[in-house]
């Protein structure tokens, strides 16, 4: 039977996934590629990839597309790696930079301006970071992934989306999830489900076997603490919902 191809995203956010699937190779049979979001997506679009873990935004470009296995990228809290910083509060903000790896941070963005805080700021895509160091006036950034590391505390202001999202919603939140092309047979990914299970199991192990040793308990904390794996009923609905919202914006 011919390997897998599997794209997962290239953050701390998915270490356990990753070494899950490492663990499990001899049944998974599969070759796996690390990649930002927006990549992620693309490599399933482009059929590059069977399966990957995708921005949930990509979902609606894409109705082929079925959402395997009940794990995701999901916050019940504050998820800490999707936030806007800014000088000043983000009712005085006028120009939003968008970091451009995930199409889902960019869209939730959107919302949020129009339905939690009623701003309608000029956007913009973040290709330099560095300038968050150095903002111009009245200029908020959009930072995900393990780039949020780099500045937190670096601006006054900071919004992290999740909680953003729960305060409009009272929901939690699915930032990717895994999606597979239909004819992706089951037993294949039950293979992937048993691999991502032992990885969110195993989380201090799969830490400590990552490029991440280093930040110790710190990347364990915030795998544990601000990450929410679990696909639950809860999460769908939140999903649906989020999808239903988005959909005359990213269509």
């Amino acid at each position: 039977m011919a390997r897998l191809r599997i794209a997962a995203v290239s953050y701390l956010n998915t270490v356990t996934f990753v070494h899950g699937m490492e663990h499990e190779a001899e049944k998974l049979r599969a070759d796996v590629v690390l990649q930002v979001p927006s990549l992620c997506a693309r490599s399933l679009a482009d059929h590059s990839v069977d399966i990957a873990l995708v921005p949930v935004a990509a979902l609606l470009g894409n109705p082929s597309l079925k959402i395997v296995t009940p794990y995701c990228i999901g916050a019940s809290g504050p998820v800490r790696t999707v936030s806007i910083v800014s000088p000043c509060p983000i009712e005085e903000v006028e120009t939003i930079m968008l970091d451009s790896h995930s199409r889902t941070s960019a869209a939730l963005t959107e919302l949020l301006c129009r339905e939690r805080w009623g701003i309608e700021p000029a956007l913009a895509e973040l290709t330099d970071y560095s300038a968050v160091r150095n903002p111009s006036p009245r200029t908020a950034y959009l930072l995900i992934g393990d780039k949020v590391f780099d500045y937190e505390g670096a601006l006054p202001y900071s919004y992290d989306l999740a909680s953003e999202w729960t305060a409009l919603t009272s929901m939690p939140f699915v930032f990717a999830a895994w999606a597979a092309h239909p004819d992706v047979p089951d037993e294949r990914i039950a293979a992937l489900e048993e691999a991502l299970a032992y990885g969110v199991t195993h989380t201090e192990e799969a830490v400590t076997a990552s490029r991440y040793a280093s930040m110790g308990r710190t990347a364990v904390d915030y795998l544990t603490r601000n990450i929410d794996f679990d696909l639950d009923i809860d999460k769908r609905r939140a999903l649906e919902l989020f999808l239903r919202k988005i959909a005359p914006v990213s269509c």
